[in-house]
């Protein structure tokens, strides 16, 4: 059941249907895959993996604008401090996406009997839908990014209703949540709309013609706080409880199974409809006329008797009262199963957890081995904490370490201890505290009252407690939070989603009647703590022999764990943490520490000289025009002009004028994407619209619209004529030399800010502020062995590695014309103050001579605007590794004597 040899790591790479990950050996893909994933996931992955390469074709004109906004075209987000920074969706999110947009796009699937179509297992029939309108389940594992899919979802309905005549979708979304942990998480997101301005979810106004941003009327509703509700261009995001039917019974005190209560809404129950803000907001959302549902957590919609259920159904049977229907059901979860354990036939795309955890798009568990499992054993003792010490030593011991790792890195690791009853939760909190004096009033034990007796009714200060509680749960990530600890029985099932928990302890077993899930139990420490890396996480998780069996049950879902030695005397090797080594008392670090200037750039784009290009004067080769017969021009199939991969298909039938609309766009977003321009579309197009016309081929002007010169436009060389020509003049263009340099900061080794990197070998230096030289992946032992060289070299004050932490970049022109950053190798200072640039290279690339000229250039600018202040002097030296290990020299002066290559330009 291991992930198949070719799957990819890369959360954004393409996840081919016969490379998916299916619960039998490989050896069985040919004669099990279909009939062992969830029935209709597997003919669906693979007509809508072959619907991707046809460029969507089949769908709406707006859903391809989408699609291709979304997925096709390059986007910088802006970050908390300003900067902007590349964003693409993981591939299973695009996948989850395309997936529902296909079925009601292409495969125009209206209720259960058009999914039937799609049953793999032959074993799937209607009485098995309990639903008469389209419902869709997405299965993604936890931490996969399941709300932005529900974002691009609710934008996708929105402007599909807007755009596309008799569209069945709606402008009206309920997005419903289980309890009130799991709506805060989604409030976080959706306040202020902020998921969908935030996140590339809505097309720059001009794209494809549309005003998308100004089209996007829409108004949150959050619980009973109902503003001004007007027919269409409403979010109303609630916990299912606002808009259950009359008769459900609330959660209450008195329960013997508090999660409902602890996670239910609180505040009081809506009064109905008032004049005020109060409104009920269950009678709302039955009254309008287009309404489409998003349930998050969706595994509770497991039964036709629920409560959830019935409400969503008589929403749908009051629309039908009005003509109207329930436009759409996407359901999302991890774990969409029945109690019985078989999965929702509903399922329509799987991304399991097996796959997240090898793309390291979340934590990756890990076991203690078997010699640290020998070690712990159930002392004879009726006090809870004596009979199960050695086990929640042991997870103080590993907490204690991940603390340690990730406080330097400015995160609070967070022990998680789950205990067998409420009875317990004190006793194990207490304990911890009087244990481990890092833990002292740092425990929070999610417990009603210490005696465990829970049949006060639910008022007054009991109840003021489990909201507080609530609130500190959630909160306990944060450093303002006091909590490191929890102790509890409860949250085992949804909603509570902190990322920072690196420790898991379990002391209690798990049976079928709980209807808890393995995954569920992982659940609460799979997020990832740090985002824009893709440097894998770890949880701990160990306790007892009954709970460890239960864990590793979900060995049966692909998942593999790593056993390491965990207790005293072992170490974490998830990951290598390089600080500025301040608690080296053999280190002066301001003697240690290097300034270099932040030279504003020298080399920029101005985008407004596009305006200037002139399609005339590209100095282009013209091709001959090709006949092609009529059926040669029937499929007309573009190419993506950087990869050569299929991009979309053309389909002609003869009955008029061919649309060259879309062949012109494609063109022109190739070259915005190749060249990062961000904006510009609206110029560029026309430019690309009038060579094609005009001086691409020879006896122009042809006609666009004629379906042969269309065909001569997919072959490879007029898109590789038009692509070169017009990138060349592209770059002479924007690309601007300002001449000089101006400091515009100051960058210091000793402001580095702590950082992880992979677990490879390193050099603990003398001569450097860092606590470790990390040597890179593919230099072959390089960059160790010349670091070593500095930290022995006598005339060498202080040096260190240019980590992409220090933010030393300089700006550069490639050799193709491009704008690009480039990040020298090593910072060198000497005992006469003079500060060394340092490039290390195992093997020349095509840019070097670009880089070194650059490299020249910023050190005599940097001297010059140095100097003026009384600052150091700035060189560079190149230094290749051929050279280096034929004559190696005994300190820096050598070196510089030795090494004079690109000294001059």
């Amino acid at each position: 059941m291991a992930l198949h040899p070719e799957f990819p790591k890369s959360p954004y790479a393409e996840l081919l249907p016969d490379q998916r990950w299916f619960p039998a050996a490989e050896e069985l893909r040919s004669t099990a895959y279909e009939k062992l994933l969830p029935p209709l996931v597997a003919k669906i992955r693979d007509e809508v993996s072959a619907w991707r390469h046809t460029a969507y074709a089949g769908a709406s004109a707006t859903s391809r604008a989408l699609l291709n906004w979304w997925f096709e075209t390059d986007h910088l987000v802006e970050q908390a401090d300003g900067t902007l920074s590349p964003f693409r969706y993981y591939f299973a999110q695009r996948e989850a996406v395309e997936t529902v947009i296909w079925l009601h796009d292409v495969r125009k699937v209206r209720d259960k009997f058009d999914l039937l179509r799609f049953d793999a297992s032959g074993a799937v029939s209607t009485n098995m839908f309990d639903e008469d309108w389209p419902r869709y389940v997405v299965k993604m594992a936890t931490g996969a990014g399941k709300t932005k899919v529900l974002s691009l979802l609710i934008a996708w309905s929105f402007f599909h209703k807007i755009h596309e005549p008799d569209s069945m979708l709606a402008r009206n979304f309920l997005l419903i949540a289980p309890n009130i942990i799991v709506l805060d998480r989604l409030r976080a997101d959706f306040d202020g709309l902020r998921i969908f301005f935030n996140d590339p979810v809505l097309p720059d106004n001009g794209y494809e013609g549309r005003n998308w941003r100004d089209d996007f009327q829409l108004t949150l509703h959050i619980q009973d706080d109902v503003r001004v509700v007007r027919n269409t261009g409403n979010l109303f995001l609630t916990n299912i409880h606002r808009v259950y039917l009359g008769d459900v019974r609330e959660p209450s005190l008195d329960d013997d199974d508090l999660r409902d209560y602890f996670l239910s809404p609180f505040g009081p129950k809506p009064a109905g409809k008032t004049t005020d803000s109060k409104t009920d907001l269950g009678e709302i959302v039955r009254e309008i006329d287009e309404l489409a549902v998003f349930n998050d957590e969706a595994h509770h919609i497991h039964d036709p008797k629920m409560a959830w259920f019935k409400s969503i159904q008589d929403i749908h049977h009051r629309m039908l009262q009005k003509d109207t229907r329930l436009a759409l059901q996407v359901d999302v979860t991890a774990t969409p199963r029945h109690n019985n354990g078989a999965i929702f036939v509903q399922t329509v795309a799987d991304y399991p957890l097996v796959e997240a955890i090898h793309q390291n798009v979340v934590k990756h568990p890990v076991l203690p081995d078997a010699a640290s499992r020998a070690r712990l054993q159930e002392h004879k003792s009726a006090i809870f904490t004596e009979h199960y010490q050695d086990y929640l030593q042991l997870g103080i011991e590993e907490w204690r370490k991940s603390y340690a790792e990730h406080e330097a890195l400015g995160k609070k690791a967070v022990l998680f201890v789950m205990v067998d009853d409420t009875r317990n939760c004190d006793e194990v909190g207490a304990w911890l505290e009087a244990t481990c004096p890092e833990l002292q009033g740092a425990v929070l034990v999610i417990h009603t009252k210490n005696n465990g007796d829970i049949s006060e009714s639910a008022t007054g200060k009991n109840k003021d407690e489990l909201e507080l509680l609530r609130k500190q749960s959630n909160a306990i990530d944060s450093w303002a939070s006091p909590y490191k600890a929890i102790v509890s029985v409860l949250m085992l099932k949804e909603g509570w989603d902190v990322r920072n928990v690196t420790t898991i302890v379990g002391l209690r077993a798990y049976t079928a009647k709980s209807n808890i899930l393995p995954e569920q139990t992982l659940g609460r420490g799979l997020r990832r703590m740090y985002f824009g890396s893709d440097m894998p996480e770890t949880v701990s998780v160990m306790g007892t022999p009954a709970f460890m069996e239960f864990v590793e049950s979900i060995q049966s879902e692909g998942v593999t764990f790593e056993h390491v030695p965990m207790g005293a005397g072992t170490a974490r090797q998830e990951s290598l943490i390089v600080e500025v080594d301040t608690h080296n008392d053999t280190k002066d670090i301001d003697a240690l520490d290097i300034e270099l200037p932040k030279l504003t750039r020298r080399f920029n784009r101005d985008f407004k000289d596009l305006e200037a290009l002139d399609p005339s004067s590209l100095g282009n080769t013209k091709l001959p025009l090709k006949p092609f017969t009529p059926e040669e021009t029937r499929e007309i199939v573009f190419k993506t002009m950087l990869e050569g991969e299929l991009h979309h298909t053309i389909q002609l039938d003869g009955a008029g004028p061919a649309d060259y609309r879309s062949v012109v766009g494609f063109f022109a977003r190739q070259l915005l994407k190749e060249l990062r321009l961000v904006g510009g579309y609206d110029v560029l197009y026309p430019k690309v619209r009038d060579f094609m016309a005009r001086h691409l081929f020879n006896g122009a002007p042809v006609n666009l619209e004629d379906p042969v010169v269309l065909r001569n436009l997919s072959e490879p060389e007029a898109g590789k004529i038009l692509f070169d020509a017009f990138k060349t003049a592209i770059n002479a263009l924007t690309v601007q030399d300002a001449g000089t340099s101006r400091i515009e900061d100051r960058i210091r080794l000793r402001d580095t800010r702590p950082f992880r990197t992979e677990n490879r070998p390193y050099l603990a230096p003398r001569k450097s502020l860092f606590s470790k030289i990390v040597g890179e992946p593919h230099a072959g032992g390089f960059e160790l062995t010349f670091a070593g060289f500095l930290d022995n070299a006598s005339d060498v004050a202080a040096f260190g590695k240019n980590y992409l932490s220090v933010g030393f970049k300089i700006d550069y022109v490639k050799a193709n014309g491009d704008l690009s950053n480039y990040t020298p190798d090593f910072l060198v200072k000497t005992s006469d103050g003079t500060v060394w640039i340092i490039e290390t290279k195992g093997r020349e690339e095509i840019d070097l001579p670009q880089k070194m000229n650059r490299l020249r250039q910023w050190c005599e600018d940097a001297t010059q605007a140095s100097q003026a202040e009384e600052g150091p002097c700035y060189r560079f030296v190149y230094v290749d590794q051929d050279g280096y290990e034929r004559n190696r020299p005994q300190n820096l002066a050598a070196l510089v004597a030795s090494f004079t290559e690109y000294q001059t330009g």
